[in-house]
């Protein structure tokens, strides 16, 4: 029972006090339903929002600046570090996305290849003799070899191996990112199998060479691995592992993410294990003639033929372990295929882009009225770089 005291403050009773516990109780849970529910409201709607975004498509776009250039026909363009290459027979220009002048490096070279890795790139001459070894801080160092050129790759701290060619077959050497040599010698497959293609590893321990056998009208080809760690001391100038394959040419090799070397033959993809000494984890067959075969450190996409005259051609993109990730219809006649920076697949013509999710979702197309060279992915999922004729511009996709 109620009353009150000698204060005059009215006292509650032990019934009265359960009441407003309950009371209190109640609107609390109010309070916690009413948040819950917008709480729900808006994780719903942010995800709603994420996949309207995800799979929308755009087929415009807003300039958010432009420059303009000056470049002669025989311009190339690539990207480095986020930033944009220019080159062409007598040198190169490192631009960022403003067109401002970073470095430039002059030269002069019949055919000018390019080969990245992380924070390296090098430039060389290919049947030349001239190789530089940059950042984007510059020159690092520079090499003149005795012999023809016909392959450079480098690793991530500038080390760089050289496939060369001599009268008897081929030389191989690998340079410190000042110039130095580390490494080289002749070298020779079975039976006289000639080296076609290299590959180096990201820390430079891990070198594979493929090698072109061709006896009696039989075609073999065959990867030899070499590895300069502890693993190949002990073995016969280093080589860990030789793998060969019957009646297929491998004209093309790479080390991917993890460590995985990938072999790109005509018939087949052989996907190793490279850590210590090679192990062959999975075989994708290329069951027929591929248009493009292209790749970047975690996915290679295939393009084949489609039987559908309405939709031409069909694209396959597979991790690096051979999983399929994406299957893809398209009809464009196009010039260029190749992964971004961001892993989207572009397609270009002289003229036209389209950009394709990993998803499958066609997320722009485009048709410029000038030669679209390069585009280069930019701070969000909207903005990007198109690299023009005589113009850069800065834009975002609407």
């Amino acid at each position: 029972m109620a009353g009150k005291n000698k204060n005059g403050f009215r006292t509650v009773g032990e019934a009265e006090a359960e009441e407003y516990r309950i009371k209190i109780r109640e609107h609390r849970l109010k309070i916690l339903k009413r948040t819950a529910i917008a709480l729900l409201i808006l994780l719903l709607a942010v995800m709603g929002g994420a996949l309207f975004m995800a799979f929308r498509q755009y087929s415009g776009y807003d300039v958010l600046s432009s420059v303009q250039r000056s470049d002669t026909m025989a311009t190339k363009f690539d990207e480095f570090q986020g930033n944009i290459i220019k080159y062409s027979n007598d040198g190169a220009f490192y631009l960022d996305t403003e067109n401002e002048l970073i470095w430039n490096q002059t030269y002069e070279m019949s055919n000018p290849k390019l080969d990245m890795c992380e924070q390296y790139l090098v430039i060389y001459d290919k049947k030349g003799t001239q190789i530089y070894i940059l950042t984007k801080d510059g020159l690092q160092g520079s090499i003149e070899t005795i012999m023809p050129i016909r392959q450079v790759c480098v690793a991530a701290q500038g080390t760089v191996a050289v496939l060369m060619e001599n009268s008897r077959g081929a030389f191989l050497a690998l340079y410190g990112r000042d110039g130095s040599n580390l490494v080289s010698g002749e070298i020779h497959g079975e039976q006289g199998g000639y080296p076609v293609a290299i590959a180096l590893s990201r820390d430079a321990i891990k070198l594979a060479v493929s090698m072109l056998n061709v006896n009696d009208g039989t075609v073999k080809s065959t990867v030899a691995f070499y590895n300069y760690s502890s693993i190949g001391q002990n073995e016969i100038d280093n080589c860990v592992g030789v793998v060969s394959f019957a009646g297929m040419v491998i004209p093309e090799l790479r080390y991917t993410a993890g460590d995985k070397m990938t072999a790109f033959g005509d018939s087949k993809i052989a996907v190793f294990d490279g850590a210590k000494k090679p192990q062959l984890i999975t075989e994708i067959p290329i069951e027929k003639e591929a248009q493009s075969i292209f790749y970047n450190e975690n996915y290679m996409g295939l393009v084949y033929d489609n039987e559908d005259e309405a939709v031409t051609k069909h694209l396959v993109v597979c991790d690096i372990e051979g999983k399929i990730v994406m299957e893809k219809d398209f009809s464009m006649d196009y010039t260029d295929i190749e992964f971004l920076s961001n892993d989207e697949v572009c397609i270009r013509s002289e003229t036209v882009c389209d950009i394709y999710t990993l998803r499958g979702v066609h997320k722009f197309h485009y048709e410029f009225d000038r030669t679209l060279h390069r585009v280069i992915p930019g701070g969000s999922d909207l903005n990007y770089t198109f690299v023009l004729s005589d113009v850069t511009e800065k834009v975002r996709l609407k």
